[in-house]
């Protein structure tokens, strides 16, 4: 593959987040730092609010800085972003997500001279709908990255953002971290008392609205009725954990559900599971369903987003309409109570996700991209600076004209 040109020492790139709490595009994102080429690539990342545990794990690995904002007033971030975009001597700024820091991020990189500005977007509609403010400065905007081609297609269709500056790379996951362990299974089912027999379902998810882990509660209660012995995991943190957490006790389920907060060690986590579900509104195309898959780990999910094109029905698992609970119960079942189904489903669910999901393609793809369009940029403002040179000024062209 061809090289872009770069400047003289390695890209400084600055991914631009608001937290990093574990959750899939932040798990997505320090998989994505790691890999990079440094000899081409010196990744860095900037969290509006406080690190979080992700950002706190790579703190050694990379510069992580924080405390950029205290609140959706403060319009001090301005000022703040555009002294550490300077200071860092950034060449690209790829903002992760929507919302404030996509506006800010890519405001204070206009302001600061910084010659490649994106945006990474991993999901659609509400919460992380783009908004008329973040619209208006889609002229400052080098490129919108869709993590999958419906993705992409909505980008430009709702979101309305030029299909040129649009572009696809498919998120990616390490499936050498992500595999089945046995020994972590023992150690985590072991923890929670859980013996290696007892059918367990999980979720990894950020504890928010449009997850809907409600409908995750609510499954769990019609399975324990035909499973009186399975077990759920809730895996993730967020707003909605206390209300989640009455709500088990309300259903009677405190004796059957485990809260289990963030977890640097999901590959582990996933281990203690049988299947793994995902019950949200609205997605893109969610990394941890590419994790699950990749520990062997059969899926059922609601069929939102570009979910079908990592889920294949009836063979890596089983899509339901979202909010469906009587749907996502049959499935659940068919497969808690099928260890060899469960087996034969989560075996194929790794080899697809090997073929669609590398985690080497993804990283290439964000290097090409951010490395072309500097090329681009710079190439074009090098254009400009000489024609300038050459044109004849003022000047010379009054004395010509009077001749």
């Amino acid at each position: 593959m061809n090289k872009s040109p770069q400047p003289h020492r390695p890209f400084n790139v600055m991914f631009l987040i608001t937290s990093m709490p574990v959750g899939g595009a932040e798990t997505l994102l320090v998989n994505l730092v790691r890999r990079m080429d440094t000899d081409r690539f010196h990744p860095q990342i900037c969290c509006l609010k406080e690190r979080g545990p992700l950002g706190e794990e790579i703190a050694d690995e990379f510069s992580v800085h924080c405390g950029f904002t205290s609140g959706k007033f403060d319009f001090r971030v301005l000022g703040r972003l555009k002294r550490l975009f300077k200071q860092e001597k950034i060449d690209a700024v790829v903002t992760v997500g929507a919302g404030d820091k996509m506006f800010w991020g890519r405001l204070a990189a206009r302001q600061a001279k910084i010659p490649v500005v994106l945006s990474a977007l991993h999901s659609t509609g509400w919460p992380d709908g783009v908004g008329r403010l973040n619209r208006m400065l889609t002229g400052i905007t080098d490129g919108f990255i869709a993590v999958a081609e419906p993705h992409g297609q909505f980008l430009v269709e709702f979101e309305k953002f030029p299909s040129a500056k649009v572009h696809v790379i498919p998120n990616g996951i390490d499936t050498d971290r992500f595999r089945f362990d046995q020994s972590r299974r023992d150690h985590y089912r072991g923890q929670m008392g859980i013996d290696d027999q007892v059918p367990v379902c999980g979720i990894v998810a950020a504890l928010r609205p449009e997850k809907n882990h409600m409908l995750f509660l609510h499954t769990a209660g019609l399975v324990l009725r035909k499973i009186p012995e399975a077990r759920f995991l809730i895996v993730g943190d967020g707003p909605q954990r206390e209300v989640l957490e009455k709500s088990t006790e309300d259903f009677g389920l405190q004796n059957s559900v485990h809260f289990l907060g963030s977890c640097s060690d999901v590959p582990g986590v996933l281990s203690a599971m049988d299947m793994f579900a995902l019950t949200s509104h609205n997605e893109a195309s969610p990394v941890s369903i590419l994790e699950a898959m990749s520990v062997q780990r059969p899926v059922v999910a609601t069929n939102v987003g570009s979910i079908s094109q990592s889920v294949i029905e009836g063979q890596t698992g089983f899509m339901v309409e979202p909010g469906d609970a009587d749907a996502m119960s049959r499935y659940w079942l068919e497969l808690l109570s099928d260890k060899n189904k469960c087996r034969s489903f989560g075996q194929r669910a790794r080899s697809h996700v090997e073929k669609i999901g590398s985690l080497q393609v993804m990283v290439e793809g964000y290097q090409d991209l951010i490395a072309s369009l500097f090329q681009t940029k710079t190439n074009r403002a090098s254009n400009q600076n000489m024609e300038a040179s050459m044109s004849p000024s003022k000047y010379t062209d009054s004395v010509t004209s009077s001749r």
